[in-house]
């Protein structure tokens, strides 16, 4: 009996040890755990999007102090920081996670548990202004979720108002001025909810005072009567805690680059298709929509929900009846199949997420439901789509004269000479219901509407309705489009999607993500600078050979 004892003492034991060694050492003897490589997708100089080895970077301070506040809530008690390579995680969250996006992570924040949803790829996936309104209250934007709400995060000051003959003004209290500048030469619009809440845009640095004299605005209830009687309004400032939250948030994934330009699951191309009209579908769309869609567009459909006020651009008036991504001609309805496209997608870059993972027939529901918000569907059909033929190859010939026309279309005046959406007419530009609107930053690759070189045709070709931003089909042939199309696409290129700041890679690297022969359209198969000249290998460091080169 003492013998078996013994023995099971023994093997206790050597399991343990066993156990701490492969657990505890053996990852850190492994030279990729201590690798900060990752594989990146970057775009290159003719629009296309490829994958090479690159050095993740380190937390920006802000981020850092985001990252600690993430700690110190508690985030990570639901919400997980790894995708798995097992039970298709990639086609849900995006790429599985590699040991070098963790170089700069101490202490890990892997998790177990997702009671929320896993964090990893969730840079970028929303603008900052849907987090800011998720940790003000989560229902607002996400109506069945279980996350407590931040508000101490906020700053919250209470000020009176007074009507006059102009609509409703800020009483000039002296707290105000301990967050504004009052500089009345930069007037701050201010958009309030029904209820008096109203969402302030922070610094980029979230230093205190904002610049600018605060100022109510109440557009949203001229387009849609009545104006709320409102005695005092509310106004949520984020502190710098939270400022740096939403950037350590914005911050994750976004060390592997543009993947999401490439992200297949949501990267639909789809134009004509007809959503069939039955009572079951329209009440099944009901349901989605208060489910998913009615805190930022509201009970009626008019942008209106209780989050609008903390988000830029305002979310879509389905009343109006009037759509930006489109492929049928300006001033027309928008297809079935380019509404769903747009669900699937998201609008990037704004509030409006990607929502790829609900079912198909939610989405096609909920389109059925949203068409009810505007008399327009019953009275009009949308025209046929304008034709998007096969680009032309990208060459960098087509790239450059594509930049002499971007000059003579007088594209710079809006979106700024070097495509950061800075032009001389970026700060006066507004919708046609009123409300400011910017440029895309085409540095970052903000686009909108899809990122590929067809995408960009077709804005040029079709135009968005309600912006500034009109059709190009009369005035500019159809090469010019091909050409302007691949040079906005240029201005992204070897960009940082977060920071727009370009990545420095050898030329011989460059050159070869330029090749058509070099595929390099997986992580697996990312091109390894250092032997960017011979071959590209496959992300645990080994080689391919040649066989990821495209037969001549």
């Amino acid at each position: 009996m003492r013998s078996i004892k013994s023995l099971a003492a023994g093997a206790g034991l050597f399991f343990v040890t066993l156990a701490l060694f492969v657990q505890g050492f053996l990852p850190a003897m492994i030279p990729e755990s201590r690798s900060q490589q990752v594989t990146r997708a970057v775009r290159t100089d003719l629009g296309a999007v490829k994958w090479v080895r690159y050095e993740a970077s380190d937390y920006r301070p802000l981020e850092a102090l985001g990252r600690r506040v993430f700690i110190r809530e508690g985030c990570t008690y639901c919400h997980s920081q790894y995708v798995r390579p097992v039970t298709g995680e990639e086609f849900r969250w995006g790429p599985v996670s590699e040991a070098g996006e963790y170089a700069f992570d101490l202490p890990h924040l892997f998790s177990t548990r997702r009671i929320g949803p896993d964090l990893t790829r969730v840079g970028l996936k929303y603008g900052d202004d849907w987090h800011y309104a998720h940790h003000w209250d989560p229902r607002l934007v996400v109506p069945d979720s279980l996350m407590p709400s931040f508000k101490w995060l906020f700053y919250q000051v209470r000020v009176p108002v007074r009507q006059d003959g102009q609509g409703l003004r800020l009483e000039a209290v002296p707290t105000l001025s301990r967050y504004f500048t009052m500089n009345e030469a930069k007037p701050i619009p201010l958009y309030p909810s029904e209820t008096g809440l109203i969402f302030v845009h922070p610094r980029s640095d979230a230093e205190l005072p904002i610049d600018g004299q605060p100022q109510v605005d109440l557009t949203p209830y001229k387009n849609h009567p009545p104006v709320p009687a409102l005695t005092s309004v509310l106004l949520l400032i984020p502190t710098k805690e939270l400022v740096g939250l939403v950037a350590y948030v914005q911050k994750l994934g976004t060390n592997r680059g543009a993947w999401r330009e490439v992200f297949e699951p949501q990267n639909l191309a789809v134009s004509i298709m007809k959503i069939p009209e039955s009572e079951d579908l329209l009440v099944r769309g009901k349901a989605v929509f208060e489910q998913r869609c009615i805190g930022c567009h509201g009970v009626k459909g008019d942008g209106n929900g209780f989050a609008a006020t903390f988000l830029f651009p305002r979310p879509r008036d389905f009343t109006f009846g009037v759509f930006k991504f489109r492929t049928t001609p300006s001033g027309s309805l928008p297809t079935d199949g380019d509404l769903f496209q747009t669900v699937t997608r998201g609008v990037r870059w704004t509030a409006m997420p990607t929502w790829h993972e609900i079912p198909d027939k939610d989405r096609l529901a909920v389109l059925t439901f949203i068409k009810t918000f505007s008399e327009r569907w019953k009275a009009e059909k949308p025209e046929l789509p304008v034709a998007i033929p096969d680009p032309p190859p990208a060459t960098l010939e087509l790239v450059a004269r594509g930049k002499e026309l971007y000059k003579v279309a007088k594209c710079w005046q809006c979106h700024g000479d070097g495509g950061k959406g800075d032009g001389p007419s970026a700060d006066s530009l507004k919708d046609d219901f009123g409300f400011p609107i910017r440029p895309a930053d085409f540095t970052k690759g903000q686009f909108k509407g899809g990122s590929n070189v067809a995408d960009i045709y077709r804005t040029m070709t079709a135009g968005l309705d309600g912006t500034p931003m009109p059709s190009f089909v009369d005035s500019m042939k159809d090469d010019e489009r091909w050409a302007i199309s691949y040079y906005v696409l240029s201005f992204s290129a070897w960009g940082d999607p977060l920071t727009g700041q370009k990545i420095e890679l050898p030329p011989e690297a460059k050159a070869a993500l330029n090749s058509p022969d070099v595929r390099a359209n997986h992580p697996r198969a990312a091109l390894d600078p250092e032997k960017a000249s011979t071959a590209v290998v496959r992300a645990d460091g080994k080689r391919w050979g040649d066989f990821f080169r495209m037969p001549k």
